[in-house]
């Protein structure tokens, strides 16, 4: 079995990072293990038209600056280009194809053990693994029933076949907002929420939200437990908001639940809807 000092469980940008600043903390050469073909996460299965919230500037990993115009949304082919450089740059064995399926503890050391049954020990083992293959499916009534279709924002990739469909797309966040723009020019769309959205401005007196954050020193700030209680809220230049009005894409309080050929809203109202898009997390 071989012995390492550190694994690093996924090489998406968390475990690229940390990959990066292992040595500072006094690791060795680190081992990444990514289930994917390549090592650059979840990132070349979002949809295709997926722009970043945040400037190239603050999108970079340790070590390596993100090209081009700093100030610019680097969009998602453009940030999987990134982190193939990267990983081709960095000092760490990195292995793609290798999905691990158990850590467990045994005579002082963590034994990984992948799909294929090789295993590895390691003094330390550290998961940078994400969310993207268990995605948040709420449940409800009367979903099976459904026979339109149910689908989450990790299998959407773009509008094309949607073309002419009643749509719902389900979240209040950055995504789910910036794919029912996109649909809106296709299709008949509403954004379904619990709450009222939320926006809030991308800029505010010339520069980006980012870099108020970094110049008041609040993205380092112990004030997590705080920010956890605000309302989700989306950035937006005005692009986005501006889109939605633009393709007519409504705003509704979230339905209460599915019928065979569509949804019934909180009001009692029912309507047929082809497709469910749960932008949920």
């Amino acid at each position: 079995m071989e012995h390492t000092d550190l694994i690093i469980i996924g090489a998406g940008q968390a475990g690229l990072a940390t990959a990066a600043l292992a040595r500072r903390y006094g690791f060795g050469r680190p081992l990444l293990l990514e289930a994917a073909a390549e090592p650059a996460g979840s990132w070349p299965d979002y949809y295709d038209s997926l722009t970043l919230f945040s400037p190239a500037r603050y999108s970079a990993l340790p070590g390596l600056p993100f090209p081009g115009d700093p100030d610019r949304y680097p969009t998602r082919d453009e940030v999987v280009d990134y982190l193939r450089r990267y990983a081709a740059r960095l000092d760490a064995d990195v292995r793609t194809r290798t999905r691990v399926t158990s850590v467990r503890r045994e005579g002082g050391a963590w034994i990984v053990t992948a799909e294929d049954g090789t295993s590895w020990s390691a003094r330390t083992v550290i998961a940078a693994t994400g969310n993207y293959t268990t995605p948040n499916m709420p449940v409800l009534p009367g979903q099976d029933a459904f026979t339109g279709r149910v689908l989450h924002a990790a299998e959407y990739r773009g509008p094309e076949p949607f073309d002419g469909q009643r749509v719902v797309v389900v979240g209040g966040g950055n995504s789910a907002v910036q794919i029912a723009a996109e649909l809106g020019a296709v299709a008949e769309v509403s954004l379904a929420t619990r709450r009222p959205l939320g926006w809030m401005p991308q800029t505010i007196l010339g520069r980006d939200l980012h870099w108020w954050l970094k110049y008041t020193r609040l993205d380092v700030a112990p004030i997590r437990r705080w920010l956890e209680k605000l309302p989700v809220s989306v950035l937006d230049d005005g692009r986005y908001r501006a889109a939605l009005d633009r393709h007519g894409v409504d705003q509704r309080s979230m339905f209460a639940r599915y019928e065979a050929d569509g949804v019934v809203w909180d009001d009692g109202a029912k309507e047929r809807v082809d497709a469910v898009l749960l932008a949920t997390g």
